[in-house]
């Protein structure tokens, strides 16, 4: 039976050119991309304006996902988060996924079905198909923080398939999976009920 998480949706980001190129020794990155209060998701192709829109060689990792909890959990083991707050000073952004949340491992969605649902904050359900983990790269030592490239494997995020189309916003928002998925600190698996 299909579970309900509250979560929020902190961030979100369509990168319309590459910013990491090569290794970092090699020369820094852009600027991180701007972040949005709304992205428009078009099924089986991604995020409009994104780098990987409708590329056929990113189609299972077409809309990218992570926790904040992940990066809160980075600065924690590096310990920076006293310094500066729970982030300890980190960007999400730096990270380069599409859709930041909180309440929700992100990580424990590999395999499976979802619909995020902003339709409380004047988006739409968007449906994705978790396909695989989205593993840190050696930018994020040059980018977020030494180390955080070994902090982060595990918890770098998922890659997904969306498979229906529809607006993701900023703000509160419900997090459906098929089935129960244990809850991060805070943010219990609320109720059953079918799939939107």
């Amino acid at each position: 039976m299909p579970a309900c998480a509250e979560v929020e949706v902190l961030l979100l980001l369509a990168s319309p050119e590459h910013h990491y190129f090569g290794r970092p020794r090699d020369g820094a990155p852009h600027p991180p991309s701007p972040a949005l209060e709304r992205v428009d998701v078009v099924a089986g192709k991604g995020i409009a304006g994104d780098r990987f829109f409708g590329r056929a060689a990113h189609m299972d990792a077409a809309v990218t996902l992570l926790a904040v909890e992940a990066v809160e959990a980075v600065a924690r083991d590096l310990g920076l988060a006293d310094a500066g707050g729970p982030l300890g000073g980190l960007d999400p952004r730096r990270a380069r996924r599409n859709v930041v949340l909180r309440g929700v491992p992100v990580d424990a969605l590999v395999g499976r079905d979802l619909a995020l649902d902003c339709r409380t904050s004047g988006g739409d359900v968007v449906r994705l198909s978790g396909r695989r983990p989205a593993a840190p790269c050696a930018w994020m030592d040059a980018v977020l923080a030494p180390g955080a490239h070994a902090a982060l494997r595990g918890r770098g995020g998922l890659r997904c398939v969306p498979t229906t189309s529809g607006a993701l916003v900023v703000g509160p928002a419900r997090l459906w999976t098929a089935e129960p998925v244990d809850a991060v600190a805070g943010a219990p698996v609320l109720r059953r009920g079918r799939l939107p």
